[in-house]
C-alpha cells in the first residue's frame, strides 16, 4: 500500500521560513506528478504547488517568489521551501501524488502536517 508521509510543520513566525518534506513508499515515486495543498479552517482545500515528474514546477499566485517545490527521485522525497510566511499562510498542508496511466487514476495522499504562522 502506497505510503505518503508530510514532516516539516510546525509553529513559525510571520515572516520565517519552513521547509515541508513528504516522503512516499511503495510506489514507483518518479512517475507520479506531486503536489502541495493546503487547508485552513473554515477554508476549501487550495492547490499550493506543483511539479511534474518532469520536473515542471507551478504555484498558485500568492507564493509565487516565495515558495519552492523540488523533488528528489532517488530519495522519494518532495519539498515545499516556504519563506516569507504570511499568517494567511496557516493551515494544514497535504501531499498528494497522483499519476493517470492507461486510463486508470493513481491518487495518493499523505495525512497532512500543520503550518501556523504567529507572532
Amino acid at each position: 500500500q502506497v505510503l505518503l508521509v508530510e514532516s516539516g510543520g510546525g509553529l513559525v513566525q510571520p515572516g520565517g521560513s519552513l521547509t515541508l518534506s513528504c516522503t512516499a513508499s511503495r510506489m514507483a515515486f518518479s512517475i507520479y506528478n506531486m503536489h502541495w495543498y493546503r487547508q485552513a479552517p473554515g477554508l476549501p482545500r487550495e492547490l499550493v504547488a506543483s511539479i511534474t515528474s518532469a520536473e515542471t514546477t507551478n504555484y498558485t499566485e500568492s507564493v509565487k517568489g516565495r515558495f519552492l517545490i523540488s523533488r528528489d527521485n532517488a530519495k522519494n522525497t518532495v519539498s515545499l521551501q516556504m519563506n516569507r510566511l504570511r499568517p494567511e499562510a496557516t493551515a494544514v498542508y497535504s501531499c498528494n501524488a497522483y499519476f493517470k496511466g492507461n486510463g486508470v487514476v493513481h491518487d495518493f495522499w499523505g495525512k497532512g502536517t500543520q503550518v501556523t504562522v504567529s507572532s
